[in-house]
């Protein structure tokens, strides 16, 4: 990954400062609706209040913990399972002819779709809302497993075994590092649907955790906590964004670089 200018950060602050500048003024001067767009302010209020008295008789540290511990369940399993099988299918043609079916009938459907289905099979706590945030980030993770391997020249795999690299040595020198690249785009990709999935994930039975706050709120037309929450979660997302680009920077610093 190329180290990004200090000009691009600079010009990235100065946007972000820029519309958060003509959001004062439309709320100051009264052209924007409170009901439904607060002003910064009330924003602001509205998540310090969170900080300091919780929502609904809870922090929000635990309103946050317990959506993490949910994604983090969730991306664990997610990544025990998305990896080896996309790493079998990348090589094995029929292990991929019998899971990319339904890796891809279900990869487009919206979460809701069957989202009723898991809490019929598994019931209303955690557990399926941990398998509604797997089965979300699974597919794109698995997806750019297989074609991470499918992308592998042929000669580095025979060059490596011509010169005496046995199956074992094959993956840890030369296949696992071919896909690492494709891995990390999969994993930022598979938290990204994981976060728009959580929503979905807490609003059956749920009272904790930062999307049910969210949704929640909107039932009471609490614009500012509704805004609030979607800034810590936009906040967290953007930190285990930045996480993950500094740790494939470290893994893979070839990448990107000719």
């Amino acid at each position: 990954m190329k180290r990004i200018p200090i000009a691009t950060w600079l010009i990235s602050t100065l946007s972000v400062g820029f519309v958060l500048l003509i959001w004062w003024i439309l709320s100051a001067n009264h052209v924007l609706n409170e009901l439904f767009m607060p002003s910064p302010q009330k924003v602001w209020d509205a998540l310090t209040s969170m900080w300091s008295n919780g929502y609904k008789g809870t922090s929000l540290g635990t309103h946050l913990l317990d959506s993490l511990t949910r994604l983090a369940l969730a991306f664990g399993i997610a990544l025990l399972t998305a990896i080896p099988l996309g790493l079998l299918s990348g090589k094995i043609r029929w292990i991929r002819a019998i899971l990319y079916p339904f890796v891809e009938f279900y990869r487009p459907l919206p979460p809701l779709a069957y989202y009723t289905l898991l809490v019929l099979w598994f019931g209303i706590d955690n557990t399926s809302k941990v398998i509604l945030l797997f089965l979300a980030s699974f597919a794109p993770l698995y997806i750019a497993v297989v074609a991470g391997v499918g992308r592998i020249p042929e000669d580095r795999i025979l060059g490596a075994t011509s010169l005496g690299a046995n199956k074992a040595q094959l993956f840890l020198y030369v296949i696992l590092p071919s896909i690492l690249p494709e891995l990390f785009i999969g994993l930022r990709t598979s938290i990204g649907i994981m976060y728009t999935t959580l929503v979905a994930a807490e609003m059956v039975a749920a009272i904790s955790g930062i999307g049910w706050v969210v949704l929640d709120a909107s039932k009471f037309l609490r614009s500012d906590i509704v805004i609030a929450g979607i800034i810590v979660m936009g906040v967290i997302a953007v930190a285990i964004d930045v996480g993950l680009r500094l740790l494939e920077k470290r893994i893979v610093p070839w990448y990107g670089k000719e």
